[in-house]
């Protein structure tokens, strides 16, 4: 008898029973047709086999749980383009629990703990979702750029001791609409690069938060030139943990030029490489290691900087970087736990919002002219009030956000973050010139563009703003899932409910608010079965939600009566069909 240590994915079929009695014949053709031609090629990819197959699913291992979720991950999207022009009941979902655990290996076969906790996982899963237990999760946390969303301590079935549950939300693989391959984005008319995520080669997995830092500041200050075009961080990110082919990084992005370097932080000294690359020849234009004491840390990030500006051909750079090159701070310890606190933002989580206040207001109390790290205090508190509506916390994010832009109004980070607060505070027109103002700091930044097409949306400047956000999503193709919610909302407001159901179905992790709205547009279009179950889902997520707090953000009176309105209806089917 073999024992051994061993990544597991089991998946079944959601609804099985259903699919084979609407259909036995087809089902099973279609079922025959997707392992054959999307289940099994993912899984020898990835270096997995198939231990065995049953009726509606199978049970695979694979070396480690990185390729076990880089498969799930790649079985649950391309599944999702597959039937997505089937009505939701005739769909082909999957459940996935990913497990790493002790086997006992019989022939081909395999047994033990490690196999019943993966199934026991996969019956967690939402249709279309991925479980893994904490063990897996601790093996890939960091990898991919997922929000994983912690369930806590679990009893299973059959297992001795609870197991920590962590799940990729089934929203994550929903995509807007059957899409053709994508093409790649036109270069812009001016020098363009996207910085990659510099890789921490600290040997610590905990000094991630610094080695992205490093690399975002960079970015930031790239973006001050007008005379570049510089990747957002969304889309650079994406890359994150991958072994990258520059070229393909250059197609998909659209970019001429891709910086890669990475960053060895030990006691009080750091090293930093970086390197310039022209994307589709592969040829280093330009490389640089810098050997120096922590707290040269900013000197280090303007001379990479400079270097690269001065290494892209046909580019001068700006008086806006030029006149740019300050400390952001004295203290190096306000300025790590400004970095903690980012990494926390970064991940946009509701659950990691009290440790990044903390992180924030540590780096504040450190250095009270700290100017990004007040803003950013105000975006964390901004969040915050999203959740609760306690006046106290949209007052406290505005004087955060003041003493920010007080403290650096020059800074493109602490002027839209001042935005964002005036945007919620409902004055409008100031948000708006000062997402101008913003904009005009950091040109061609498509996070602020999208953030003041929110602002278009609540004032009902709908054509504006859905037009804002395309540019947005085409400047930066690898968005993040909150455009979805604005463009949704912008489509919602103007009526155009097929378009914004699709919008709102891209959302992972959607908030009560956005399954209300979905329900508000799918009732409106007649697919009631389907708003009764947003209302649900609306109501676990937040049980005390009620009709006149929704569409609140909303300027105009007729537009969230309108928006109410079509909620109700959605309410109505709800109350109905129980």
């Amino acid at each position: 008898m073999e024992r051994r240590l061993a990544a597991i994915l089991a998946a079944d079929v959601v609804g099985y029973t259903r699919l084979m009695g609407a259909d036995e014949a087809g089902t099973l053709e279609r079922l025959k047709h997707l392992r054959k031609e999307l289940v099994q090629p993912r899984i020898t990819a990835d270096k997995g086999r198939i231990v065995k197959l049953m009726g509606d699913g199978l049970l695979a291992e694979f070396v480690s749980v990185v390729e076990a979720v880089h498969c799930a991950r790649g079985v649950q999207s391309e599944l999702t383009q597959h039937d997505c022009n089937r009505p939701d009941i005739e769909r082909i979902q999957l459940r996935i629990g990913i497990n790493l655990g002790d086997i006992i290996v019989e022939g081909k076969d395999i047994y033990g703990d490690g196999v019943n906790v993966a199934a026991r996982l996969e019956a967690m899963a939402e249709p279309g979702g991925i479980c893994l237990s904490g063990d897996a999760y601790r093996q890939v946390r960091g990898k991919f750029n997922v929000e994983f969303e912690d369930l806590g301590d679990q009893d299973l079935k059959n297992v001795a001791e609870p197991v920590r549950v962590y799940r990729v939300a089934a929203g994550y693989f929903t995509t807007l609409a059957p899409q053709p391959k994508a093409k790649a984005p036109p270069l812009p008319g001016k020098p363009s690069v996207a910085v990659l995520p510099f890789t921490n080669m600290s040997g610590d997995p905990d000094q991630e938060y610094f080695s992205d830092g490093i690399t975002e500041d960079i970015i930031t200050e790239l973006a001050r030139n007008r005379g570049l075009f510089v990747m957002a961080r969304n889309s650079s990110f994406a890359f994150k943990g991958q072994a990258v082919d520059i070229a393909e990084v250059g197609r998909k992005l659209g970019v001429r030029y891709v910086v890669e370097g990475s960053v060895r932080k030990a006691g009080n000294r750091v090293r930093i490489t970086a390197q310039l690359i022209e994307a589709v020849t592969g040829s280093h234009v330009w490389a640089e290691r810098y050997d120096r004491d922590l707290e040269d840390i900013f000197t280090v990030q303007d001379e990479v900087t400079r270097s690269i500006s001065a290494a892209v051909p046909g580019h001068l750079e700006s008086d806006i970087v030029k006149a740019s090159r300050r400390k952001p701070t004295e203290s190096l310890d306000a300025y790590d736990h400004f970095l903690r606190g980012k990494e926390l933002l970064n991940e946009w989580r509701d659950d990691n919002l009290p440790q990044a206040i903390a992180e924030f207001e540590r780096a504040v109390k450190l250095d009270p002219t700290f100017a990004r790290a007040h803003a950013n205090l105000g975006c964390m508190l901004v969040r915050t009030w999203w959740r609760t509506h306690a006046s106290h916390d949209l007052d406290a994010a505005a004087k955060e956000t003041e003493l920010g832009v007080q403290y650096d109004s020059a800074d493109s980070e602490c002027v839209g973050w001042r935005a964002f607060v005036l945007l919620f505070q409902r004055d409008f027109d100031g948000a708006l010139d000062t997402f101008d103002r913003a904009l005009q700091l950091k040109p061609d930044d498509p996070d602020l563009s999208t953030l003041r097409a929110c602002c278009l949306v609540f004032m009902g400047q709908t054509d504006d703003a859905i037009e804002t956000i395309r540019r947005a999503m085409r400047a930066n193709p690898l968005f993040p899932p909150w455009y979805y919610e604005i463009l949704g909302m912008a489509f919602m407001t103007a009526r155009r409910h097929e378009e914004a159901v699709r919008s709102f179905q891209a959302i992972r992790l959607p908030s009560y608010e956005i399954q209300v709205y979905t329900a508000g547009c799918l009732a409106e279009i007649g697919r009631l079965e389907e708003a009764r179950a947003r209302i649900c889902k609306a109501y676990e997520l937040k049980p005390d939600w009620a009709i006149e707090n929704i569409a609140i953000e909303w300027k105009s009176g007729e537009d969230q009566d309108y928006i109410r309105g079509i909620a109700s209806l959605a309410l109505d089917a709800f109350q109905k069909g129980s």
